[in-house]
């Protein structure tokens, strides 16, 4: 199955998982959770990137040489970034409602024992 497809059914579960859980967001930790949740997105799209570039030499900038390897890790995570900046696959909405949803659950877990 080519990576695209698998992309597509990923979003596809993701979007049906987060339509089925409204959650409210406090101002405060906005930013902080967006940017936490499009930073695991990015390091998760790294990773797949990673595999995609797995036994291939090529005859790139640096061939089959012994720099390829720091090279190619260093461009697979800015693939990761830009991707997951630009909106990425869905990854960062789904885990950005979740880290909302915990913090609103230990919000109030602390309300209730004061």
């Amino acid at each position: 199955m080519a990576l695209g497809a698998i992309a597509n059914q990923f979003t596809n579960a993701l979007s049906a998982a987060s339509a089925q859980t409204p959650v409210a967001v406090k101002a405060g930790s906005d930013a902080k959770s967006r940017a936490n949740a499009q930073d695991f997105e990015a390091a998760f799209l790294s990773s797949m990137f990673q595999h995609m570039f797995t036994g291939t030499d090529g005859d790139g900038p640096m061939g089959g040489t012994t720099g390829i390897g720091p090279w190619r890790s260093f461009l697979t995570q800015e693939f990761g970034k830009a991707m997951a900046q630009k909106g990425g696959i869905g990854i960062a909405d789904e885990v950005y409602r979740s880290l909302i949803s915990h913090q609103a659950a230990k919000t109030a877990s602390i309300a209730k024992t004061q």
